[in-house]
């Protein structure tokens, strides 16, 4: 466990909350493994209906942690912290709701693809600079991203990497709904209440009808990932990435 997350219950309601504001809410291997059994754990428990993701003011999250990357990319090992993490989200039984204000870089966006419901503040960017590091999309979005931004809206997202504003990203039917910064909170939790109130299994049905079978994404998924370690390992992610680091000291 770590206090860079923390998990707690409203009620039926399992909040999971990104809590690293210092460096941006930057997911480490111990926040993902943290997330994971939160997932698991809310699952597992008939009083939980429904699970909400928040961040902190001004950042929802700025992507993975680039330093686990650079031990990768420089010949060290990763865990399979991000991968548990990833399945847990794709297979995740019950609602999701999110709710994101501000920086939302890499996993800060493609989580979001697997809510059932997103808020968003003004300021909110969603941005996915995957091929800009020389690496790949990654949570299924090269599957997801086309089903909901259409093909072009998916390659503008994940293959340019342009910046989607939380207007943008309601038209293209990334997020539901635009709220002010402080609001945010409560109208996630709003919808939250809603969702724990209904009929669980007709929800849990309706819910698998729309979203459908899980293997497709789980395998693309899959082939995401031999490809990213394949990626964090080459000249161009290691130069990327040095040279991103680089400008971060500098700034």
């Amino acid at each position: 466990m770590t206090d860079h997350i923390l998990v707690e219950r409203q009620g039926a309601i399992q909040i999971i909350r990104m809590n690293r504001p210092d460096k941006k809410n930057a997911l480490t291997r111990g926040m993902y493994a943290t997330m994971s059994a939160a997932l698991a754990e809310g699952d597992a428990d008939p009083a939980v209906r429904v699970h909400v993701f928040l961040g902190v003011p001004g950042a929802f999250s700025s992507g993975n942690d680039l330093a686990d990357f650079m031990v990768i990319a420089t010949g060290g090992e990763g865990g399979t912290e991000v991968w548990d993490f990833l399945m847990a989200l794709a297979k995740v039984e019950k609602p999701i709701v999110s709710g994101v204000d501000g920086i939302a870089v890499g996993i800060g966006t493609t989580i979001n693809l697997h809510c059932d419901l997103t808020f968003a503040t003004r300021r909110t960017v969603f941005r996915t600079p995957f091929v800009d590091l020389g690496l790949v999309p990654e949570a299924g979005s090269s599957l997801l991203a086309p089903r909901i931004l259409g093909q072009q809206g998916a390659f503008a997202l994940l293959g340019l990497g342009e910046g989607f504003s939380a207007e943008r990203a309601k038209a293209a039917g990334l997020i539901y709904e635009v709220v002010e910064e402080g609001a945010l909170e409560a109208a996630v939790l709003e919808a939250a209440s809603q969702i724990a109130a209904k009929p669980p299994q007709a929800l849990k049905i309706a819910r698998d009808l729309m979203r459908g079978s899980r293997e497709d994404l789980v395998a693309r998924i899959g082939v995401e990932s031999e490809h990213f370690r394949e990626r964090l390992k080459s000249d161009e992610a290691r130069a990327a990435l040095t040279a991103f680091m680089m400008r971060k000291k500098a700034g």
